[in-house]
């Protein structure tokens, strides 16, 4: 049989036995993905305002430039992302290597001998040959194909883990922010605490010693300094402590000497939050969930064309001689053609076994995709409604705190002329201060809400 009959006899069963391959597409393995959700409304639940395009370049939206270059610093400098960023360099290599096997391989192979008496007896005898060797194996039932698809559409997922994990990046290094610059109020907030009721206890000192005020009085407020001393302390090396969280993620060492603002931000308007179904296209972790369907699906069309026979061409070109100069002279020059197709009849299991493990596989897959959805539509859910319960707690605690301090005014004014005990006046400052501390708390919390929800939402941090 001649060279051009088996080409195209082997060309034409690669193409006919191709057709009936079972190849996922991406769309398909997208509607495979979708159909393992429940049932997704047209609207979120928990919004208030009329709904759109999601915001991007939601950094921007805090006004803040010192965030903005944080971020920008986080995404050149973090270890984990610089990871991440090989891992997809990873991802695409072995996605090339997969295909390679659908191109022909070429070797050069050459070689030389020399042999002769051990005596030295006769003359020695030599030779040389040098050739080319070409191997192809037909991918007729899309074995090679499938793997070389599974492994791109792996390296895809990992470009959108990749993209998921700068967002999360971002959002990190902003909730860090906040809280180191909350960390900060508070310690002002217990600073102001410690120097009031420093003053409180001189002016009780001062009054038990002219027989104003009991000793009683006095030990009362002296606890109390003591007490807001330790709390002090505590809210110090808890500012420390949240500057050195924020000092790792951007990639510094942490030694705790970062400045940052000395107030929080105003919280931005809230984003328009879209349809529920845009999340599945516009969330990198959700489109990694997906693509990880398309290369379960691939991985098990890939296991059942194992099943079958493989066929594979071997062409080899070369000369061989006893004198080195005459090795590519024509008339030492051979070439062979020839076909070869391996059949499996009995491996013990081992290719049925893989068709399995690719088939929980890809269940796996459908299911992880289902879960990750499931919980992005209760982030944004979650996210939404928290944005009226914290606003609504942020106006209750500054009328609280409003309150607490013109009960406080009143109560000095009372204490100073005799009318009310220290007590009293002690505990309206304990109610003051820890409503100055809640309310900074929540404004710090509301900030965070924001953050959450751009991220929930799939917002872009650029």
């Amino acid at each position: 049989m001649s060279v051009s009959r088996i080409s195209l006899l082997a060309g034409a069963a690669a193409i006919s036995l191709s057709a009936c391959a079972n190849i996922t597409s991406r769309e398909e393995a997208g509607e495979a993905a979708r159909a393992s959700l429940p049932d997704v409304p047209r609207v979120w639940a928990t919004a208030q305002e009329t709904v759109g395009d999601v915001q991007v370049g939601w950094i921007s939206t805090f006004q803040d430039e010192t965030l903005t270059a944080l971020v920008r610093e986080a995404q050149a400098n973090n270890k984990n992302i610089l990871a991440a960023a090989a891992n997809v360099e990873r991802s695409w290599a072995l996605a090339k290597q997969a295909g390679a096997a659908l191109q022909p391989s070429v070797n050069l192979v050459g070689g030389g001998s020399q042999s002769g008496g051990v005596t030295g007896a006769g003359a020695g005898r030599g030779g040389a040959n040098l050739g080319l060797q070409v191997d192809w194996e037909l991918d007729v039932w899309g074995r090679i194909r499938s793997g070389k698809q599974a492994a791109a559409a792996s390296a895809e997922s990992a470009e959108a883990d990749y993209r998921y994990a700068q967002h999360s990046l971002a959002a990190a290094v902003s909730r860090a922010y906040f809280v180191a610059i909350e960390a900060g109020l508070q310690a002002d907030v217990a600073r102001k605490t410690f120097e009031t009721l420093t003053e409180t206890t001189r002016i009780v000192t001062v009054q038990e010693e002219n027989g104003l005020a009991t000793a009683q009085d006095l030990a009362l407020a002296k606890s109390d300094l003591a007490n807001a001393d330790a709390t002090l302390t505590q809210a110090e090396g808890a500012q420390r402590d949240a500057l050195r969280a924020l000092e790792v993620l951007l990639g510094r060492y942490p030694a705790a000497d970062l400045k940052v603002r000395t107030a929080l931000p105003a919280t931005p308007p809230p984003p328009p939050a879209g349809v529920p179904s845009e999340i599945l296209e516009r969330r990198p972790d959700i489109v990694a969930a997906e693509r990880q369907v398309a290369a379960a699906f691939n991985s098990l069309d890939q296991a059942k064309a194992a099943k079958m026979p493989a066929i594979s061409l071997t062409s080899s070109i070369g000369g061989s001689s006893n004198q080195l100069s005459n090795l590519l002279d024509p008339a030492n020059v051979a070439w062979t053609v020839g076909g070869n197709l391996l059949a499996p009849i009995f491996d013990g299991g081992a290719r049925q076994a893989q068709v399995e493990i690719s088939t929980a596989e890809q269940e796996q897959a459908l299911a992880a995709y289902g879960q990750a959805a499931l919980d992005a539509f209760n982030e944004v859910e979650t996210n939404l409604d928290q944005s009226t319960v914290l606003r609504e707690r942020e106006q209750s605690l500054d009328a609280a705190a409003n309150e607490a301090g013109e009960a406080l005014r009143i109560a000095q004014l009372r204490f100073n002329e005799g009318e009310s005990d220290l007590l009293d006046v002690l505990t309206i400052q304990q109610r003051v201060f820890s409503t100055q501390s809640a309310l900074v708390n929540v404004q710090r919390a509301r900030l965070e809400q924001r953050v959450n929800l751009n991220l929930a939402l799939g917002g872009d941090w650029e």
